[in-house]
């Protein structure tokens, strides 16, 4: 039995505080290992789009490889083979292959 709770007769409520400080702990955790490096990563996945220009050479989500030829707002024309053409959306680009061919 507890001192205090032989001195007053009445078991003693936990602080609630305990409870509140863990929550935001566990937030913390997850904003630093989960939240922040994902928006870091998509910042500069949107900034690498952005940049794209004609002649990169890139790799869409569909494991497609192809050169730019056009590009537009939404969509960029990438050349695969030969005369061979598609158009896809800037959000499928996820690589730039220059840098690996070098």
């Amino acid at each position: 039995m507890n001192l205090l709770q032989a001195a007053t007769g009445q078991p003693q409520q936990p602080s609630p505080w305990g409870f509140y400080i863990m929550i935001g702990l566990m937030i913390l955790v997850l904003w630093l290992f989960m939240w922040r490096p994902e928006s870091k990563r998509r910042k500069e996945m949107q900034k690498f789009r952005e940049g794209l220009k004609k002649g990169d050479k890139v790799i869409t989500a569909g494991g497609i490889y192809g050169t730019v030829k056009e590009i537009k707002e939404r969509t960029l024309l990438i050349e695969v083979d030969g005369n061979v053409t598609l158009r896809v959306d800037k959000n499928m680009v996820v690589a730039d292959t220059t840098d690996l061919q070098k």
